[in-house]
């Protein structure tokens, strides 16, 4: 015990690289504590003439300015605010169109050496049940994930820890990319894994975009420093608020050009964590082009020995939390929102026409699909709002007027980074979307949907097919309508 405590330690030193910090801060980081005080103390109750110049920018997809984020949080009218959703849904729908891209989460390891107040995986639980999953173990997850579900994207998840570094998440990644389960008209695999793990150097960022990983996951958890260290001990990793902070420059220099950030509301101000959000978009715009391929909007949940998650002071009531939806899709246009299993049924429901991602079939148990492990609150990082199965999401959504995408073909068409980016904003890209997501939906109602889901189905697939031959340029029409035949016939993964 006391050597693996010391191989511990001597990994912990070697982690955190300073100068991969230094490089990018010009002697000061872009969290500017003191403007946004001031901006968080300002009291003007905006004029709708002033609130409706700034929501014009929101529709011209231009990410809004500090004090344009801020006037729109001073907004006290509820008819403004009722305007200021309805821009929101019309930007969604201007970038991204109706579709709702669904994934799953793999929680693969909750070893953690960090000691987060409000995290269920931190060390000094001691009632936590510590696992790691083997590479077979994972196989047979997916083997559920991609075969029995039919999911097509996952969020990898892994605690900070030597025994699930970047070399076991590159394995779990060749791992998961392995696995092809036959179905009765084809077959399930996943074709793009995301990660969210903890802040890494530009060698292992290295590494795994070498992997093919797909969107590489970080959030701040709380923007605003002097929370941040209290919660986060500083004789941790994770109590070095600059290598998190800085560890998206790290990842665009790597190369890994699809970057998601968030924060964790309800640690401090939600206001403060908006502000927080917006500068370091703004930053990434600024130093490399590319701003965050997505932002995630976690509410705080309670978790296994937490005081903090169940009393801080600063958890988000519903009524703040669709607010917060509201301003972030107005903040950063472009940008894909992701709203999680976290929520309510009822909250994500009524988020539909803003966000653009969201998690079903949801378990956050090391080894939960395989073994269908219930919701135990020592087993899982914090507890869901919704457990719902991907099936009865998709039927949902289809009756909500949205079409759920399984496409994960831009990324392996290379339209990642600053090329997104710019076909995001044009809307260019949400034309390609769509096509896509024709062509997946097709695919997934035909191998996974159950009979209801797959009625409600195909009516919003013959409205998307219209759409699609009253817009689109009659060549295209073409090219997608022959695709569409393949895959009725069984062929499988076409994209545009």
């Amino acid at each position: 015990m006391q050597k693996n405590e010391c191989t511990i330690q001597d990994w912990i030193q070697k982690v955190v690289v300073q100068n991969q910090i230094d490089k990018y801060k010009h002697g000061h980081h872009f969290i500017h504590n003191d403007t946004f005080q001031k901006l968080l103390q300002q009291r003007t109750n905006p004029t709708s003439s002033c609130v409706r110049d700034i929501l014009q920018k929101s529709l011209s997809i231009q990410t809004l300015s500090l004090q344009e984020i801020s006037t729109l949080m001073q907004v006290e009218d509820p008819i403004l605010w009722n305007e200021m959703f309805e821009v929101a849904e019309e930007v969604k729908k201007k970038v991204y169109d109706n579709r709702i891209v669904t994934f799953a989460p793999l929680y693969m390891s909750n070893l953690c050496v960090n000691n987060c107040e409000y995290c269920g995986f931190k060390k000094e639980n001691s009632e936590m049940k510590r696992i790691r999953l083997s590479m077979d173990e994972i196989r047979e997850e997916i083997k559920i994930l991609a075969g029995c579900i039919g999911h097509k994207r996952l969020i990898s998840v892994v605690g900070e820890h030597p025994l699930s570094d970047v070399d076991y998440i590159v394995e779990s990644l060749n791992t998961i990319y392995s696995v092809k389960e036959k179905t009765p008209h084809g077959y399930g695999n996943i074709r793009r894994v995301n990660i969210n793990a903890a802040p890494m150097s530009i060698e292992d960022l290295g590494k795994l975009k070498k992997a093919g990983i797909g969107t590489f996951q970080v959030f701040q958890e709380t923007y605003h420093q002097p929370t941040y260290e209290k919660i986060h001990p500083q004789d941790t990793i994770k109590g070095n608020y600059e290598w998190r902070l800085y560890c998206m420059h790290r990842a665009q220099e790597a190369g890994v050009d699809d970057v998601g950030i968030g924060a964790l509301f309800g640690l401090y101000d939600w206001r403060y964590e908006i502000l927080g959000l917006v500068a370091h978009s703004i930053e990434l715009e600024t130093e490399f082009g590319i701003g965050p391929h997505t932002i995630s909007v976690p509410r705080l949940q309670p978790a296994s020995h937490s005081e903090l998650s169940i009393h801080s002071r600063y958890r988000v009531n519903d009524e703040d939390f669709r607010k917060i939806v509201v301003l972030i899709r107005l903040a950063v246009p472009y940008t894909g929102l992701i709203i999680t299993a976290r929520e309510s049924p009822t909250i994500l429901k009524e988020m539909y026409p803003i966000m653009t991602q969201r998690d079903a079939s949801t378990n956050i148990k090391i080894g939960g699909y395989e073994k269908t492990f219930l919701q135990e609150e020592e087993e899982q990082q914090f507890m869901l709002g919704d457990d719902r199965s991907l099936d009865e999401v998709v039927r949902e959504l289809a009756n909500e007027g949205h079409i759920t995408s399984f496409c994960t073909a831009g990324y392996r068409c290379g339209r990642t980074g600053k090329k997104i980016m710019n076909l995001l904003r044009c809307g260019r890209e949400g034309q390609f979307c769509k096509l896509n997501a024709i062509l997946t939906f097709r695919e997934w109602l035909d191998d996974f949907a159950s009979p209801e889901t797959k009625q409600v189905g195909e009516k919003i697939i013959l409205k998307e097919l219209k759409e699609v031959e009253n817009s689109f340029p009659s060549s295209e029409v073409q090219e997608l309508l022959s695709a569409y035949e393949q895959v009725k016939q069984g062929v499988r993964d076409l994209y545009f």
